[in-house]
């Protein structure tokens, strides 16, 4: 590994009012989310993913989009974001003057069918009048690959067919593009390779990495990921979330523990760790249950305890 060809400063996006609450099983009061937000929009991430315009029936937690869109304290500097499932959710994501709107595909057509009830086709197809509906407006628009690393139902999607679909978003006029580990199937060698084949055929496009810790491998992703090239990374605080249509998945990365790890390697990320550690250690009164985040538990490296006052020497 380089560590010397590491990026100098890695942009780090918060995405747990949608990925990480969307499959809690208590609604979280629309004040709180609208109080998390603007508390996450005080830390320094680069961005925030608010919510999802999705039908309620689908994704009851959230419900309240429009509610919470509408009432966020924006943060200069920091880009407010809305996952889009359709044209309808398009609409109303920018009629609430959202930065970005992120579509979502799966590579694996099986996936596809099961979260979206669309072929990977029919979803690129509608990606088309989304892309319309925004034109003239000042958002952005990041496509998401989800299953890039592996599917639960497919196993494996072969690089060049990931490489292809990221070809197609770009050819369709899409600014960005994310790689989502949705069910955290990815390995280090895997993420190296296709995100050092994404560079070499892309070269500068913005490419975020999405990383879920199922299997324990989210923050070794990372550092592969980084050795590649990459420098944006989407995170959970606390490590909450998984997608509600894929069996197994839990958590994303944590982002208090991947910020606490970039901060000890010496890379810059522009976010307030302590800030983070204390917002996600309010997360269990909020939810009514423990998170998966670690430094939150352990607090960081460099937190020193004091000596035990009973400490001697050994008897010879």
């Amino acid at each position: 590994m380089n560590w010397e060809g590491f990026p100098e400063r890695v942009h780090i996006q918060e995405v747990v009012t949608r990925d990480g609450l969307q499959i809690e099983p208590r609604f979280l009061p629309t004040q709180e989310k609208i109080a998390l937000i603007d508390a996450l929009s005080l830390t320094g991430v680069s961005k925030i993913e608010v919510t999802s315009f999705v039908s309620p029936r689908a994704v009851p937690n959230l419900a309240d989009a429009r509610e919470v869109a509408g009432a966020i304290k924006r943060r200069p500097g920091v880009t407010y974001v809305a996952l889009v499932p359709n044209l309808r959710g398009a609409q109303e994501a920018l009629a609430a003057n959202m930065d970005e709107l992120n579509l979502v595909m799966s590579v694996s057509e099986t996936h596809n069918l099961a979260n979206m009830r669309m072929t990977p086709a029919q979803s690129l197809e509608a990606f088309r009048t989304i892309i319309e509906a925004a034109r003239g407006t000042p958002a952005a628009l990041n496509g998401s690959i989800a299953t890039a690393f592996g599917c639960p139902f497919e196993g494996v999607q072969p690089e060049d067919k990931v490489l292809k679909l990221a070809e197609a978003y770009l050819a369709l006029g899409l600014d960005s593009v994310t790689l989502a580990d949705t069910t955290g199937m990815g390995n280090p060698r895997q993420v190296e390779s296709l995100v050092g084949a994404f560079r070499r055929r892309f070269g500068s496009v913005p490419l975020t990495l999405h990383f879920h810790n199922t299997r324990g491998m989210g923050l070794a992703n990372v550092l592969a990921a980084l050795d590649a090239g990459a420098d944006r990374f989407d995170a959970s605080l606390g490590g909450l979330g998984g997608c509600p249509f894929a069996p197994g998945a839990t958590g994303n990365i944590s982002t208090e523990d991947l910020v606490h790890m970039l901060d000890e390697m010496g890379v810059a990320t522009g976010v307030d760790l302590g800030r983070l550690i204390e917002l996600a250690r309010g997360l269990p009164a909020l939810l009514g249950h423990d998170i998966p985040g670690q430094v939150a538990k352990a607090g960081r490296s460099g937190d020193l305890h004091p000596a035990p006052a009973d400490i001697r020497l050994a008897a010879k």
